[in-house]
């Protein structure tokens, strides 16, 4: 599209545009579209399939598609005639990303003729010459007759814009058709500037044994284009990528809507993925963030945990003070399966935890990042450390034996608890090479071969102490 002129301000605003030529070209826009289809990875990639109906000239022509993404990957776009597919071949496809701006502008025009209209400050009369552009790398410079200017104060007219500047990401192909009636035309191809990750919310009940779990799919959009009444669908797994350049990133203000979503996404097998689909057509606008239902469950049994993890720095040399008021770990877990009314693919995400107050207020006590959990595994959520729950430990005895890389060494941990209840702490310990527990006040389990683990029961505002000694062997 050609504007005979153009007139935009020194601080490169746009201030007219007088006449319209036509440039000899087939244009299809949102107004064509038909159906429109994306599928979202989780990592910055989408997969977006464009249906238009659009009326060709029977032989060559030149399609402007508009309005598709400005982060289109362009190696990946495929154009093709649903309903004619015989009778329809692309020979060549252009994709014009670079967006019509008054810094663009000047910046097509270096080397070139423009006019620049300015305002007699004494007179108010207005004065218009022609100038050249040099450069606007760092700012404009022009040459007006003999001299040379920079940063001129006035309005800049543009005879016309140039043919590869455009005021939306537009696909230019050239193909045939056999056929001057109205075609279904489908456009697909990859994209950055879509990406999707999933949140989850939380609630405890009053003794911590059960819990009601929401989850929400978080949509972003920030590939430069909207995408009305579409159907979606996301890909939850790690799908293998090759690196390739990205394309106009974009950073503005975001929008931000929660669809109510009452339905939870269906979900299906695809490959080695799982593929949700919301279960109706949906709106995701440019520089907008939409939340949408994922699942819901209720009532899952869960478990709290006290932990307390030790170091294997300690066993092959003397240390004595290992720490005071050492911090005890919280978990909660739970088994995603069918009886704990769960037993679904749950894709990666946040999982916020929160439970009621005295006053029945909601309160927010901690968070956890899940990988992708299939159906019958634990989800184990560290929400944070314990306020009531100490421990102080130190090692009381170190020796090494000679002519051995074997060292023995005898530790003591001493738990606190101050909490108006009872709670088992689970005190473990790595330990490096082959090790032989010797002596413990308490018994302990090889969970591992490297790990040692006590469950450690500790009465109402009560201390208790762990003593143990161990032989390493390097």
């Amino acid at each position: 599209m050609n504007y005979s002129s153009i007139i935009i301000s020194a601080s490169l605003s746009i201030f007219s545009i007088t006449s319209l030529a036509q440039v000899i070209e087939k244009k299809t826009t949102l107004a064509d579209q038909s159906q429109l289809s994306i599928t979202i990875y989780n990592n910055d990639l989408a997969l977006i399939k464009d249906q238009r109906k659009v009326i060709l000239d029977k032989g060559f022509n030149h399609l402007a598609f508009r309005g598709v993404s400005a982060k289109m990957r362009p190696e990946t776009a495929i154009l093709r005639s649903i309903s004619h597919g015989k009778a329809f071949k692309v020979y060549e496809q252009n994709f014009d990303y670079d967006l019509l701006t008054p810094n663009k502008l000047l910046d097509k025009y270096v080397g070139k003729q423009i006019r620049i209209a300015r305002l007699n400050p004494v007179t108010g009369k207005q004065s218009i010459e022609k100038a050249r552009v040099l450069s606007t790398h760092q700012g404009v410079v022009l040459k007006i007759g003999d001299r040379i200017v920079t940063n001129p104060e006035g309005q800049y007219i543009f005879d016309n814009i140039p043919e590869n500047l455009r005021d939306q990401p537009t696909l230019i192909t050239q193909l045939n058709s056999a056929t001057n009636r109205s075609q279904q035309l489908e456009l697909s191809y990859l994209s950055g500037g879509l990406s999707w990750k999933a949140d989850y919310v939380a609630k405890l009940n009053a003794d911590d044994s059960v819990m009601d779990i929401q989850g929400w799919v978080t949509l972003k959009n920030l590939s430069g284009a909207d995408y009305k009444h579409t159907k979606l669908q996301l890909v939850a797994g790690d799908v293998n990528r090759v690196t390739s350049p990205t394309y106009l990133p974009t950073q503005r203000k975001k929008s931000f809507a929660m669809d109510d979503g009452a339905m939870a996404m269906s979900q299906e097998n695809l490959f080695e993925y799982h593929l949700y689909g919301l279960n109706r057509p949906t709106t995701l606008l440019n520089n907008q963030t939409k939340q949408v239902a994922l699942l819901s469950a209720h009532s899952i049994p869960v478990t709290k945990e006290f932990v307390l993890n030790g170091s294997n720095y300690y066993y092959n040399r003397q240390h004595g003070q290992l720490g005071n008021k050492l911090k005890v770990s919280v978990f909660v877990q739970f088994e995603n399966n069918k009886t704990t009314n769960l037993g679904l693919p749950i894709p990666k995400g946040t999982v916020r935890v929160y439970k009621k107050d005295s006053q029945n207020n909601v309160q927010f006590i901690g968070e956890d990042n899940i990988d992708h959990t299939p159906k019958n595994e634990t989800i184990r959520l560290k929400l944070g450390n314990a306020f009531d729950i100490t421990a102080n430990k130190k090692q009381t005895d170190f020796t090494k034996v000679k002519h051995r890389q074997s060292f023995e060494s005898a530790y003591q941990i001493e738990l606190k608890n101050a909490k108006s209840e009872s709670v088992t702490v689970v005190v473990r310990e790595p330990i490096p090479a082959d090790w032989k527990m010797l002596k413990e006040s308490h018994p302990h389990k090889k969970v591992t071969s490297d790990t040692a683990e006590w469950r450690i029961k500790i009465p109402a505002e009560s201390t208790v102490t762990l003593n143990y000694r161990v032989r390493v062997e390097y």
